[in-house]
């Protein structure tokens, strides 16, 4: 069996840059274990599995796999997978209906695009253990209990420095740990572990970003923001909040176009 493949760079403006996804429009659904070795074999980030939606809710619907497991929401691949089929079918918008965050929508922007995701807001708590494998005393912990934890942080050199316990931050759960401060360049500034899912470090993040907008358009008492994700390849990411959604905007680089192989049944 011959499946279509795209490899995009995300939040990217040249290669090497932004996050990794592969993009993989399906004439159906593979089980679910295929989907994951699927996903394993390709070792991004996140995978993206998309097959035309049927219900009429969307042009499409949308999952994605890390190498160790299906998520709940990913910004970045649905980011890519806007890129590709836009690219692909032209037009100015594709929506996307998805298993556990809604419809999703990528639109065109100048040069890149417009992403909006449920804006994920957290509540001010404590969490010393992990805050400890963090490193780096965090001032404040914020939390979400579908596993979205943010860690502020005094400056962009305290977020520079972070070697964190990746193997201890794993054995807490496939949380996404977003560690951020005030920027120099930019407004904002992160890094993102979820060594628990299979990422110790997410190049750029569209989730954590939509746990950001909400958390720093009321630090900045301003809907949109300057964000950039301060990994080893880096990518910058303009935030706006509208209500009850996260608007994120970026750009895309496609890397590599083919075909992958899936052994036939028997």
């Amino acid at each position: 069996m011959k499946l279509p493949y795209t490899h995009v760079d995300a939040f990217a403006s040249r290669p090497f840059t932004g996050n990794q996804a592969a993009v993989m429009p399906l004439d159906e659904w593979l089980d679910d274990a295929t989907l994951l070795a699927i996903a394993e074999e390709n070792n991004f980030a996140e995978t993206a599995f998309l097959v035309k939606d049927d219900t009429g809710e969307a042009d499409w619907e949308l999952r994605w796999f890390t190498p160790t497991e299906e998520v709940r929401l990913c910004g970045h691949a649905t980011l890519a997978s806007g890129h590709v089929l836009l690219g692909r079918d032209g037009g100015e918008a594709v929506s996307f209906r998805t298993r556990q965050s809604g419809i999703l929508e990528v639109r065109k922007l100048g040069e890149g695009y417009e992403l909006a995701l449920p804006a994920i807001r957290t509540e001010q708590g404590e969490w010393p253990e992990a805050a400890a494998l963090l490193g780096g005393s965090p001032t404040e912990c914020w939390r979400n209990p579908h596993g979205y934890d943010l860690f502020l942080y005094p400056d962009e050199d305290s977020i520079h420095a972070l070697e964190p316990d990746l193997r201890g931050l794993a054995k807490l759960g496939n949380n996404l740990f977003v560690c951020t401060a005030p920027g120099r360049d930019t407004d904002v500034v992160s890094r993102v572990f979820v060594p628990g899912g299979g990422v110790d470090e997410d190049p750029v993040t569209g989730a954590a970003h939509a746990t950001l907008t909400p958390f720093w358009a009321e630090r900045l008492s301003r809907e949109s923001f300057t964000a950039y994700q301060a990994s080893r390849r880096g990518g910058h990411v303009g935030c706006r909040l509208e209500g009850d959604r996260a608007i994120l905007s970026g750009e895309c680089v496609t890397v590599v176009e083919g075909s992958f192989y899936l052994p036939s049944a028997g």
